[in-house]
C-alpha cells in the first residue's frame, strides 16, 4: 500500500468524518508492531502525525512492542508532546501477577469442559499447578499465552502437557518449542535485517553486549557495560536498539539493563533452540571473555584510597559512602569485583585458553590483591571476598585434576 493510499484513507475514513462531526473518539490499533512496514519510523504513525491536530476530540490507544521503528514513530515532532507512554514492565507486579493467574484458571478450566478427554469432575489444573505458572511467567503474558496454546495442543492429552511444564519448574525448553523460540528468533532476525551478513563489527559487539546481558550475575547500567566491554556508549545503544522488546532497556544510562525473562536467556545459550548462530551465545567462550573484561578493568582502576578519603576514616561514619562509591567506583567495576570469581567457575577446565587464564589471575593477586579488598570493603561486600577466594580455590583444583587426567602414562598392551 503506498503512502499516497494510507493518506487518502486517513483523510476519508478519519480526519474528514471526526473532523466534521467533532464527536469525542476514542480509536484503539492493537499489535501496531505486527503491521508489515520498512519504514525507518512507523508508516502509519508517520501518517498519524500529519494530521493529529486536525482531529483534537480524537484520543488513540495503541499497542505493540517497543520496537525501533514504533519508538521513532511516537518521537516525531508533533506526536512526542502529546504522548503518554505506558509499559507493561512498570506495572506493579502483584497485578500483573493476579491477571495473569485468572487468565491461567480461566483458560485451563475452559479447556476442561471442551474437550472429551479431559475429566471436568477433576479439580484440574491444581492450584500449585498455577502458581508454578505464575512463578514461570514472571509476568510475561506472552510466555503464559505460549504455555496455554503448547497445553491445548489437539493430539496431545492436556493433563501431561501441563506436568512437562510443571514438573521441570527450572526450565523453559517445552515452552519454547510451543512458541516462545520463535517469538525471539522472529524478532532478532528483524533486528538484522538492515546489516550485512559480513558486518563484523556490529555482529562483534551484538554477540558481546547481549551475551553479556544474558550471563552476568547482576544487571549493569549501558555506562557500566561500556566501561566493562570497552564499546563506545553510543554503539552499545545502537546494537540494542531493535531488542527493547527483548531487553529492559532504560532511558536513564544509569540504570541497569535486564532481560525480561528466563527463556530469552535459556534460548540464546542452547544450539538446539538458537538455530542461527549470528544469535547463539556460547557460555564457555563469553564467561572467558567476560572474566578477562573484569580482570583488565580491575588491573586499570584499582588503586589505593580509590574514593579519595581521609587517612585513617571509619567507614561506619561516612554519611555519603554510598555517593563517594558511585562516584569513584561505579557498576562495573564493583560488578568485577564482585562476580569475576562466579565467571571463572563457569571456565572448563579443558579450555584452550587456561594457561592465559591462571596467568591472569597470578598477576591479579600480585597487583591487585589490597585495592581489591578495599573496594569490596567500601562497597559492603566482603564476605563476597571470601567466597570469592573459595571460588578460585574450587576452580585451580579443578583445573589440576584434569591436568594430571591429561598427562597420566598410557599403558598399552601387545
Amino acid at each position: 500500500m503506498s503512502d499516497g493510499s494510507l493518506c487518502s484513507q486517513m483523510e476519508k475514513l478519519i480526519v474528514g468524518p471526526l473532523e466534521a462531526t467533532r464527536i469525542p473518539t476514542l480509536i484503539i490499533i492493537d499489535a501496531l508492531d505486527e503491521c508489515k512496514d520498512e519504514e525507518p519510523a512507523s508508516a502509519i504513525l508517520s501518517i498519524l502525525s500529519r494530521y493529529v491536530n486536525k482531529i483534537p476530540h480524537v484520543k488513540f490507544f495503541i499497542t505493540g512492542r517497543p520496537e525501533a521503528r514504533i519508538r521513532s514513530g511516537f518521537r516525531l515532532r508533533s506526536l512526542l508532546p502529546i504522548t503518554e507512554v505506558f509499559k507493561l514492565h512498570e506495572v506493579k507486579p502483584e497485578m500483573v501477577d493476579r491477571d495473569i493467574k485468572l487468565f491461567f484458571q480461566t483458560q485451563l478450566t475452559d479447556l476442561t469442559e471442551n474437550r472429551s478427554d479431559c475429566d471436568s469432575t477433576e479439580d484440574w489444573p491444581s492450584l500449585s499447578d498455577i502458581k508454578i505458572l505464575c512463578k514461570k511467567a514472571a509476568g510475561f503474558f506472552v510466555y503464559a499465552s505460549t504455555v496455554v496454546k503448547f497445553i491445548a495442543s489437539e493430539n496431545n492429552p492436556p493433563m501431561k502437557r501441563l506436568a512437562l511444564i510443571t514438573s521441570l519448574p527450572q526450565s523453559t525448553v517445552e515452552e519454547g518449542r510451543s512458541g516462545v523460540d520463535q517469538l525471539y528468533t522472529k524478532v532478532l532476525e528483524q533486528g538484522f535485517t538492515n546489516t550485512h551478513t559480513d558486518d563484523s563489527q556490529y555482529h562483534s559487539c551484538f554477540q558481546a553486549v547481549v551475551g553479556t546481558v544474558v550471563l552476568i550475575f547482576n544487571p549493569i547500567s549501558i555506562k557500566g557495560f561500556s566501561e566493562l566491554l570497552r564499546y563506545d556508549m553510543s554503539d552499545i545503544r545502537s546494537t540494542i536498539r531493535s531488542l527493547h522488546s527483548l531487553l529492559l532497556v532504560p532511558d536513564n544510562m544509569e540504570n541497569p539493563i535486564c532481560t525480561f525473562h528466563k527463556s530469552f536467556p535459556d534460548f540464546l545459550t542452547d544450539p538446539e533452540r538458537c538455530k542461527d548462530k549470528r544469535f547463539l551465545v556460547e557460555p564457555a567462550v563469553h564467561h572467558t571473555k567476560i572474566l578477562f573484561s573484569c580482570l583488565n578493568l580491575m588491573k586499570e582502576r584499582l588503586r589505593k584510597n580509590i574514593c579519595n578519603l581521609d587517612d585513617h576514616t571509619v567507614l561506619s561514619e561516612i554519611e555519603d559512602l554510598s555517593t563517594h562509591c558511585k562516584k569513584h567506583i561505579g557498576d562495573a567495576l564493583e560488578y568485577a569485583c564482585c562476580f569475576w570469581t562466579k565467571h571463572l567457575l563457569k571456565i572448563p577446565g579443558s579450555n584452550s585458553c587456561i594457561k592465559e587464564v591462571q596467568k591472569a589471575i597470578d598477576q591479579f593477586f600480585t597487583m591487585c590483591l589490597p585495592y581489591w579488598i578495599e573496594v569490596l570493603a567500601l562497597t559492603r561486600n566482603l564476605g563476597t571476598g571470601v567466597h570469592a577466594i573459595n571460588d578460585v580455590e574450587q576452580w585451580c583444583a579443578l583445573v589440576s585434576l584434569i591436568q594430571n587426567y591429561l598427562l597420566r602414562p598410557v599403558m598399552t598392551f601387545i
